[in-house]
């Protein structure tokens, strides 16, 4: 009996006739379209997996580098790890305003945290658009040689007009003042709502009273030109991104206030802590 028509043999005729077709033909262009796809893949999800390490280090040292310049203690060139050391991370239960030793400040994650329900509240008011907020935060305190706080450099997000902005106020001693502001994410618009990294814009927030005599937040994010007390809460919009300047005064607002760190900053200011 004749073993032309068995499996193996088609097989053979199929591969057969597959070479003989022309090196341009359909068959052919598409076996090494789907091959080289195949291949690069394979090369891209390798180089993920072995580079998420090195973009994991890089990620945590540019926030603390980023810690460093809204503190005034970076400088070109420095040792970003030797440098943060000068820096006390403490984490701060945001509903009482107090210290709290539920975990390491040093590697807490306050994004991961306001994933997690166990470890966030979901927000009714929510000016910031950030839907739920991490019952920690974690805090860096740069202190005296007497012990005494010199400056407090807090975490803040909140979403403008395309993206969450993340970023740190820094404030002098007294809890009130700012030293500084600086987002290190976003992703607004270029020469409109990334202005927020203008150093130029970002000259104005030095100085500036986050608080009223009464305790109530009183700086502001809006174009105009205010009169009397007002001048000293005021920061002039963004020229052109109206929506990214009020997203950039409503997540000030918000965690300056009592859902943030206020509690935190009036513990502060009596020596509760």
């Amino acid at each position: 009996m004749s073993d032309a028509n068995t499996p193996e043999k088609h097989e053979a005729g199929a591969w057969a006739r597959f070479k003989a077709l022309p090196i341009d033909s359909t068959p052919k262009t598409l076996l090494v379209a789907v091959g080289l796809c195949l291949f690069c893949s394979m090369i891209v999800s390798a180089a993920a997996v072995l580079l998420k390490p090195i973009q994991e280090i890089n990620k945590v040292l540019d926030k603390k580098s980023n810690i460093l310049q809204v503190a005034g203690l970076y400088s070109e060139g420095m040792d970003i790890e030797a440098g943060f050391e000068k820096f006390e991370t403490r984490l701060v239960d945001l509903d009482t305003g107090l210290f709290s030793d539920a975990g390491d400040a040093v590697s807490y994650d306050q994004r991961k945290a306001a994933k997690n329900p166990l470890k966030s509240d979901a927000l009714e008011n929510d000016p910031a658009g950030i839907k739920r907020r991490a019952k920690l935060a974690a805090v860096y305190l740069i202190r005296d040689d007497a012990g005494a706080i010199e400056r407090i450099i807090l975490p803040v997000h909140g979403y403008g007009l395309w993206s969450t902005l993340y970023g740190f106020v820094a404030l002098n001693a007294d809890g009130n003042e700012v030293y500084g502001l600086q987002f290190y994410e976003h992703g607004e618009t270029p020469g409109l709502g990334a202005e927020v990294d203008n150093p130029v814009w970002r000259k104005q927030w030095p100085g500036k009273k986050i608080y009223g005599d009464d305790g109530t937040v009183r700086i502001t994010v809006a174009k105009g030109i205010p009169s009397g007390d007002a001048v000293q809460h005021h920061i002039d919009g963004l020229a052109g991104a109206s929506i990214t300047s009020r997203g950039v005064d409503n997540l000030v607002r918000f965690w300056m206030g009592e859902q943030g760190f206020k509690p935190f900053l009036d513990n502060l200011k009596k020596g509760a802590l």
